[in-house]
């Protein structure tokens, strides 16, 4: 049955045809690369020795955004001296990270891309200094 699908499949459809359609897709896949695009990645974030997820909205080249989304899945280590942050209101021994100090944290580390917001920062168990 396969054997008289492919020979139907020769016989009508040229191989070069089928190359030059592949070639036109990739080209046309590079070209769409060269846009801006923005959307969300989830990072994962270690602020001394305590990891969590955040989801960032990054803005950028869609060839930068394609490498960052394959090639970059380690967690950013941030030391807790460059962030802002507060107690907790709701839990004893909690700290609540300012949400701006973290994106701009998170920016040093991705300069190719814009980080645009930072969102779900969960409140996170460090010792506070009083």
């Amino acid at each position: 049955m396969f054997d008289n699908l492919r020979q139907w499949l020769r016989k009508y459809i040229s191989p070069v045809f089928v190359a030059m359609l592949v070639a036109s897709f990739v080209l046309w896949y590079i070209a769409k690369l060269n846009y801006t695009y923005t959307t969300d990645k989830t990072v994962q974030v270690n602020v001394d020795g305590e990891e969590f997820e955040v989801v960032c909205v990054i803005e950028g080249l869609g060839t930068n955004l394609f490498s960052r989304m394959v090639y970059m899945r380690n967690s950013l280590r941030i030391p807790l001296s460059e962030l802002d942050y507060a107690p907790s209101p709701d839990e004893e021994g909690y700290i609540v990270i300012d949400p701006q100090s973290l994106q701009n944290a998170i920016s040093v580390h991705y300069s190719d891309v814009k980080v645009v917001a930072v969102r779900n920062i969960p409140p996170i168990k460090l010792p506070v200094e009083e």
